[in-house]
């Protein structure tokens, strides 16, 4: 279950989050409205300085965390009165039937306590960006350089088991690391870090891998980047939930995500009129992509029998958007699109270690679109600004098994294919139908050759 944030107020103070529940939505729709007003009745003002900020967010999501463990004090109470009419030393599983009722009841509890959230956060104010991350939610920010470079850094940490300041914080604790690693799940997720989760914060003793620790070893305290100054900025925010970069780290192997994702969105930018509709195009895109690499038989098809939730956030500072989609939907010559990806290394440590650049092949920057960056959006047929739109797009799928159909390969190679506009009145003959509008003979061209070769290549 997923919860997404976006508020500005009158102050240049702008607001937004991505948090991904698990084990039911309770805690993650509770931080979504805490968190808010922890953070923008008037705790932040245009006067304080990064540390005042920093130090706001910490204090924010520390009173979050204990308020949502104060909200469930009467269903923990109610457990605690349930257990005391259970015997004792006795599995569940082998009370008489005259105790059922009472389990029912007891299983109806647990799950009202149940569950926890990740969480990432970007603030911006005065002009400055902030990002506060708990868990594996991830934000990159993409800056258009002056040589028509895309420069993708990834502004947040990765709180997993393979985050090796992690490992070494759970080791000061008394846990045994190289355990933990080699199982690679805490309390049935990857993240180390979570808002919620009562039994991982309060019953870990009763857990073997953490029996030992000698404090709450997973926590709520959020890493933060910035202040950033944004001023001049050129380019977009992408927030995004594990389940969009997983996908494509399990249909292409780990290690350029970030750098496809980035690509993504600045390829849509190009073709759609609205944010909306490049978070549309993205995600569906990546669902694609995951899809058919399963479907494809190869030697990561196996990775890709499901997928997680995903939600995608983007925010546009100045970015231009629908420059081909205003004139033809079929690229200039000269002035195709293409996504690209390009060595990258994930390394762990400082955050420099993730900054990468793209090359990207992309339409004439003439129309570069002016205004501030907190409402740099186009309208639906034109490039120009309008104050009535929210600079940043939200989508979410909640699909869990790849079962739509696409015509993305399955290598991480696209093949573009030419989309005219529609005529505005689609006449049917005498048989009633229309004429065709979309051109699949490349398509067919292409799907042709890759089954013969696979035919020639199964003769063999």
């Amino acid at each position: 279950d997923f919860n997404v944030l976006s508020l500005s107020s009158e102050d240049e103070c702008y607001l937004y989050g991505v948090f991904n529940g698990y084990d039911g939505s309770r805690v993650s729709k509770f931080v979504t409205q805490r968190l808010t007003a922890e953070l923008l009745l008037g705790q932040l003002t245009l006067s304080h300085n990064d540390a005042d900020i920093r130090k706001v967010l910490l204090q924010a999501f520390d009173v979050v965390e204990r308020s949502f463990f104060e909200s469930i004090d009467d269903s923990l109470a109610e457990k605690a009165n349930l257990l005391s009419q259970l015997p004792e030393g006795v599995p569940h599983s082998q009370l008489p039937q005259q105790y059922q009722k009472l389990l029912e009841r007891l299983n109806k509890v647990e799950q009202e306590i149940a569950g926890g959230t990740t969480a990432i956060v970007a603030l911006i104010l005065n002009n400055k960006l902030y990002i506060a991350n708990i868990g594996t939610n991830r934000a990159l920010l993409c800056k258009s350089t002056a040589d028509g470079q895309l420069q993708v850094t990834q502004v947040s940490i990765d709180h997993t088991t393979d985050n090796e300041d992690e490992l070494f914080r759970l080791s000061q604790l008394g846990l045994d690391t190289t355990k933990i690693k080699q199982f690679g799940l805490i309390g049935g997720h990857d993240s180390s870090r979570r808002i919620g989760d009562y039994r991982m914060k309060y019953s870990y003793s009763d857990v073997e891998m953490l029996s030992a620790a000698k404090t709450k070893p997973i926590i709520a305290e959020p890493e933060i980047h910035g202040g950033q100054a944004l001023d001049g900025l050129t380019g977009f925010l992408v927030l995004m939930t594990d389940g969009l970069y997983k996908a494509l780290e399990t249909a292409h192997g780990p290690g350029q995500a970030n750098q496809e994702i980035a690509a993504m969105v600045a390829t849509e930018f190009a073709l759609q009129s609205s944010l909306d509709a490049v978070a549309q195009a993205v995600v569906d895109r990546v669902r694609r992509i995951h899809r058919d690499t399963f479907v494809s038989r190869g030697e990561r098809s196996k990775f890709c029998d499901k997928h997680e939730d995903m939600t995608l956030l983007i925010r546009n500072f100045n970015y231009p958007l629908g420059e081909m989609s205003q004139s033809s939907m079929s690229p200039a010559p000269g002035g195709r699109i293409y996504p690209v990806s390009v060595p990258y290394t994930s390394t762990q440590g400082t955050l420099g270690k993730t900054s990468v650049t793209l090359s990207l092949v992309m339409p004439s920057q003439n129309q570069m679109m002016n205004g501030n960056h907190s409402n740099s959006t186009g309208d639906e047929t034109t490039p120009t600004l309008t104050n009535s739109q929210s600079p940043t797009a939200t989508l979410q799928s909640t699909n869990t098994h790849t079962h739509s159909s696409s015509s993305s390969s399955g290598d991480g190679h696209s093949h573009l294919f030419h989309r005219h506009r529609l005529p505005q009145t689609l006449q049917p003959d005498q048989d009633g139908r229309v004429e065709p509008y979309v051109d699949f003979l490349e398509f067919y061209r292409l799907w042709t050759m890759d089954h013969c070769e696979q035919t020639v290549a199964g003769g063999q």
